[in-house]
C-alpha cells in the first residue's frame, strides 16, 4: 500500500471497522446466545443502527470484527447488500484487543485512505461526518470522538488542549477532566499498520498512549449530544426507550418506523402484526416484537417483549426481558426479571 499516505489526508474516510467480538459478560443472561451487538435496541440489532449511521455518513465498506458467536453475524447482515454498503467479516480465533482487532479486520478493507472505527456497544447521536470532516481539516493520525459525563471513572479521560489531545487517561480513580472517549475514532491507514500483528494490543492502554508519547496528531471532536454504553440490561432497555422518545437519534430507527411494521403508541415501539388485546396497558418506553400476543387485563412497562412471545392475562411485567417465542403464565407479576435466556 504504497500510496496510504498520499490518500489519507486527501478525503472523508470510506471504509469502517465495527468492533463486535466481545463477550458481553455484563449483559448476562441476554448474551448467553446472543451476542451483545445483535441484541435489539428499540427493534433493532444494535449493529444496524452503526452499519446505518456508517452508510449514511459515506462509508461504502465495513468489516465486523467478530469474536465470539462470530456465526449469528452473516446470515442477517450478508454482504451488506440489503443495507447498500460492502460488509465483511475478519474472525478472530482469539480475542485480541481493541487494536489487535483493529490490525486483524483492516486486512480485509479494499479501499485506501482512512479508516473509522466504531466501539459495538455505543449508541450516540454525535454527526459522524463532522467527525470525519475535523479529522481531513486538521491532517490528523488518530481522531477520538470524545464527550462529557457527570462521572469518568469508568472510562478513558482524556485531556485536551484545543482540539489538541495532551494525554490519556485509561479507567482511574481521579479523572483530571470529564471529557471521555466515547469510542469511535478515525485512524490513518499508516496508524493502522503499525499496529503489531497478531497479539493482543489495547488501543487505550497502548497505541494511544505511545502515540501521543511519539508526537502524533491526535485530535479530539467534542460532542455533548446524545452518548450511551448500552453494556448493562437497564443500558440497553434506557436506549430503547430514548429512540422511542426522540431523545435519541438513529437513521435506522427512523427507517424502521416509517416502513410501517412498527408504531409508536403511549410511548411505547409495538409491531404492526402484534396481537395485544384492547384492555392491556403497554406503557414507558416498552417495545413489543413482531408476532407477540399480550393478554386480557396485562400490564407492561418499560420492558422489551420478544418475537412472538406470549404474556398471559392479567401479568404485569415492569422492567423485563421476555426472550423471543417465550410465555409468560398469567397474573404473573416481575420486575427487573428475564425470561427465556
Amino acid at each position: 500500500m504504497e500510496n496510504s499516505h498520499d490518500s489519507s489526508h486527501s478525503g472523508l474516510a470510506k471504509s469502517a471497522i465495527l468492533l463486535v467480538g466481545g463477550f458481553g459478560t455484563r449483559l448476562h443472561p441476554l448474551t448467553f446466545k446472543t451476542p451483545k451487538p445483535m441484541l435489539k435496541v428499540a427493534g433493532i440489532p444494535f449493529t444496524e443502527h452503526q452499519i446505518v449511521k456508517a452508510r449514511d455518513a459515506g462509508i461504502t465498506e465495513i468489516v465486523l470484527a467478530t469474536s465470539y458467536l462470530a456465526e449469528v453475524f452473516e446470515p442477517h447482515f450478508g454482504n451488506g447488500e440489503k443495507f447498500g454498503i460492502k460488509i465483511s467479516y475478519a474472525v478472530e480465533e482469539v480475542a485480541l484487543g481493541t487494536g489487535g482487532a483493529i490490525r486483524n479486520a483492516a486486512e480485509s478493507l479494499e479501499n485506501d485512505g482512512s479508516v473509522v472505527i466504531f466501539n459495538g456497544d455505543v449508541l450516540s447521536s454525535h454527526s459522524l461526518r463532522e467527525q470525519m470532516q475535523l479529522h481531513v481539516d486538521r491532517e490528523a493520525d488518530v481522531s477520538l470522538y470524545l464527550t462529557e459525563v457527570a462521572d469518568a471513572r469508568a472510562f478513558g479521560a482524556v485531556e485536551l488542549n484545543g482540539d489538541s489531545i495532551t494525554t490519556f487517561n485509561e479507567k482511574m480513580e481521579n479523572p483530571p477532566t470529564n471529557i471521555i472517549n466515547a469510542g469511535c475514532y478515525i485512524f490513518n491507514r499508516e496508524i493502522i499498520e503499525s499496529i503489531p500483528a497478531a497479539r493482543v494490543v489495547s488501543v487505550e492502554r497502548e497505541t494511544f498512549p505511545q502515540l501521543l508519547a511519539s508526537g502524533a496528531k491526535l485530535v479530539g471532536y467534542v460532542d455533548r449530544s446524545y452518548w450511551l454504553d448500552i453494556g448493562t440490561p437497564a443500558a440497553l432497555l434506557k436506549a430503547t426507550q430514548d429512540l422511542i422518545a426522540g431523545t435519541a437519534q438513529s437513521e435506522a430507527f427512523d427507517a424502521l418506523v416509517a416502513s410501517g411494521d412498527f408504531v409508536i403508541k403511549n410511548g411505547s415501539l409495538v409491531a404492526s402484526d402484534a396481537s395485544i388485546a384492547t384492555n392491556s396497558h403497554i406503557s414507558q418506553g416498552s417495545f413489543i416484537d413482531s408476532g407477540a400476543t399480550i393478554g386480557e387485563s396485562a400490564s407492561i412497562a418499560g420492558s422489551i417483549i420478544g418475537e412472538g412471545a406470549v404474556v398471559g392475562a392479567r401479568a404485569d411485567l415492569t422492567s423485563t426481558f421476555v426472550a423471543d417465542g417465550s410465555e409468560i403464565p398469567d397474573a404473573l407479576i416481575a420486575e427487573n426479571s428475564f425470561f427465556g435466556f
